[in-house]
């Protein structure tokens, strides 16, 4: 199929999402069970991968500042703006669309082969408001708290290194922290959790719920939704950057 295609049937799943529930108890059962599979099945390695890229952080900044005439509370600030600006949001994202979006599109494209999702219609039950909304919503709920929670480990994994290995100290990677900071950096970085979070949620439910054939099809769906979130999260980023960084209230 051609982009336009594709991208045709993507805007009409999107669309076809928006109607009432035929059981409301239903829908949020399964919103609830989205969140609990989408976020705390992601916290472990969300919280690995932003500890040691803080730690990384700290390391190679302070292996870069090699000049005794910039001080040493300049690391903090590069690591902090380093870890809210980008490796909390678009580094965790990227993860994530491999955690989450294998996920959401082998989930979809094994109802679509067993032919679960021709059953619900048959009852009645619209299978787009029902699968793919409560993926879609409970990823802008989870996935911009587990960017929060990165940011946060992300900073900590830095101050933990640079006072273990002696780089700087923690009163100085505080004081660090605090210096020229900017607000607008983090809504900044949650604006872009939000537009990653959608992307990863709704691209794989597309190629999950439309998926045609057998196993060997699920797992090239899977594959393809994985690496088409990734080129459209470091797409989404770069004119994120460009609008929001140049715009006059950054």
């Amino acid at each position: 199929m051609t982009f336009f295609t594709e991208f045709g049937r993507y805007l009409l799943m999107l669309k076809g999402m928006f109607s009432k529930p035929e059981n409301g108890r239903m829908y949020w059962k399964e919103f609830m069970h989205q969140c609990s599979e989408l976020g705390i099945g992601s916290l472990g390695i969300v919280a690995i991968i932003s500890v040691f890229m803080g730690a990384v952080s700290t390391l190679q900044t302070a292996y870069q500042l090699v000049s005794p005439f910039i001080p040493k509370a300049t690391i903090a600030q590069i690591v902090r703006d380093t870890v809210i600006l980008e490796f909390a949001p678009t580094l965790v994202c990227i993860v994530l669309a491999g955690v989450v979006g294998s996920k959401i599109a082998s989930e979809l494209g094994n109802m679509r082969v067993s032919e679960q999702i021709d059953a619900l219609e048959i009852m009645g039950i619209n299978t787009k408001t029902y699968l793919v909304m409560p993926k879609i919503v409970a990823a802008l709920v989870v996935i911009p708290m587990l960017v929060v929670i990165s940011g946060v480990l992300g900073i900590w994994g830095g101050k933990f290194a640079g006072t273990v290995t002696g780089i700087l100290s923690a009163q100085i990677f505080d004081r660090g922290l605090l210096q020229y900071f900017q607000p607008y950096n983090v809504f900044f970085a949650l604006i872009k959790a939000y537009t990653f979070a959608f992307i990863i949620s709704s691209i794989p439910a597309y190629y999950g719920y439309y998926v045609k054939g057998g196993a060997l099809e699920i797992g090239r769906a899977s594959t393809k939704s994985v690496v088409v979130s990734c080129i459209m999260i470091l797409f989404a980023d770069y004119l994120l950057a460009q609008l929001l960084l140049n715009s006059p209230g950054a």
